[in-house]
C-alpha cells in the first residue's frame, strides 16, 4: 500500500503544507501514521479523503460542513442539491451586483457626479446579505428574501430616532407580556383579536408596504419555523397563539367589510377593502388572489359580496 510524506502528498495534490497541517489540527484529515520522529505518513485512504475535501471545497462547502459530511453517514446527493441551489442563488446575487454597477456607470458621464450614496448602499446591502447568510436567515430565506432583509436592515438605521426606538421597543415588550398573560384564553376571542390587531399595527409600522413580503417571510419561516422567537420572549406556544389571534383579527375585518356590501356605497366598501388588503399584504398581488379564491368558497360570504369582489378583481386586472 502506497504512503506519502507531507511534502510528497502536497506535490501530488497541489495542496500546501500549511493546509495539510491545518486539516490535521482541526481533525478534518489526520494522517494514518505518525512516526516516532514526528513525521506524518498519509495512506491511500487519506489521499482519497483529501481528494474529497478538495472537491467539496471547490463546490463551496465550508470546512465545518465538509467535516460533518465526511464523518457521518449522510446522503451526499441531497447536500449536493442544496449546495447547487445555494451557488445558483449566489451567482444570481453577484450578477445583480454587476448589473447594478453597469447601470450606475451608464448613468454617469463626465459631466455628472457619481451617486456615491447609492453605491455605498449597494455595498452595505451586499455585505449585509453575506452576513445574514451565516444566520438563521441564510437557512430559512431564499436569496431574494435575504436581499430584501439586508435592504430592510439598512433602511432601519435611519427609520427611528433614539427616543422613538426606545418607545417602539417598549411597546413590543408590553405586547409580549400581554400575549404571555393570555395564553390560556381563546386567541379568537375579543381579547385575542385585540392583541392580534396590536401586533399587526406594530409590525406594519416597522416593515411598511415596501417590505410586506419580507414581513410575511420572517413570520412564516423565522418565527413559525422555529428559528427565532426566544430572543423576542416568544415561546412556540405564544407564537402559535399570536398567529391564530392575528388570523382571527383579519378574518373579523374581512367579514366586517364584506357584510356591508348591501348597505354601503361602492366607494365606501372600496376604500375599506383597499385599506384592508394593503394592511394585510402591502403591494403583493399573489396573496390577494388567494384571499379572493378563499372568499369565493366561503359560505359566510354572501353572494352579493362575492359579486362585488369579482367586480373589484376585474378592475384590478384592467388597471395593470
Amino acid at each position: 500500500m502506497a504512503q506519502w510524506y507531507v511534502k510528497e502528498l502536497c506535490k501530488l495534490t497541489q495542496v500546501t503544507v500549511q493546509t495539510l497541517h491545518h486539516y490535521d489540527r482541526i481533525g478534518l484529515l489526520e494522517p494514518s501514521v505518525r512516526l516516532a520522529n514526528g513525521y506524518r505518513l498519509y495512506s491511500e485512504k487519506d489521499l482519497l479523503k483529501l481528494q474529497q475535501i478538495i472537491a467539496l471545497k471547490f463546490f463551496g462547502f465550508e470546512l465545518s460542513q465538509i467535516k460533518n459530511l465526511l464523518s457521518t453517514d449522510v446522503d451526499m446527493i441531497d447536500h449536493f442539491s442544496v449546495q447547487s441551489q445555494f451557488l445558483e442563488e449566489k451567482a444570481k446575487t453577484l450578477f445583480e451586483a454587476s448589473q447594478a454597477l453597469k447601470n450606475i456607470i451608464s448613468d454617469c458621464s463626465r459631466y455628472k457626479s457619481i451617486p456615491w450614496e447609492t453605491i455605498i448602499k449597494l455595498i452595505e446591502v451586499y455585505r449585509m446579505t453575506q452576513q445574514l447568510e451565516k444566520t438563521w436567515a441564510g437557512k430559512a430565506l431564499n436569496q431574494e428574501e435575504l436581499k430584501q432583509y439586508a435592504s430592510f436592515e439598512h433602511d432601519l438605521k435611519t427609520k427611528f430616532t433614539a427616543v422613538d426606538q426606545k418607545v417602539f421597543e417598549q411597546s413590543w415588550d408590553d405586547l409580549v407580556k400581554d400575549v404571555n398573560a393570555n395564553l390560556k384564553k381563546d386567541p379568537t376571542s375579543k381579547i385575542g383579536t385585540a392583541l392580534g390587531k396590536r401586533c399587526m399595527d406594530w409590525v406594519n409600522s416597522l416593515y411598511g408596504n415596501k417590505y410586506s413580503a419580507l414581513r410575511t417571510a420572517i413570520w412564516e419561516k423565522g418565527f413559525k419555523g422555529g428559528h427565532i422567537g426566544a430572543e423576542h420572549n416568544l415561546s412556540s406556544e405564544a407564537i402559535d397563539w399570536l398567529d391564530k389571534a392575528m388570523d382571527a383579527y383579519y378574518r373579523d375585518r374581512i367579514y366586517g367589510v364584506l357584510n356591508q356590501v348591501e348597505t354601503q356605497s361602492h366607494e365606501v366598501i372600496l376604500k375599506q377593502w383597499k385599506e384592508l388588503v394593503i394592511d394585510m399584504y402591502g403591494n403583493e398581488q399573489a396573496p390577494m388572489n388567494e384571499l379572493f379564491d378563499e372568499a369565493m368558497n366561503d359560505d359566510k360570504v354572501s353572494q352579493a359580496a362575492k359579486n362585488w369582489l369579482k367586480k373589484y378583481m376585474r378592475g384590478c386586472q384592467h388597471a395593470k
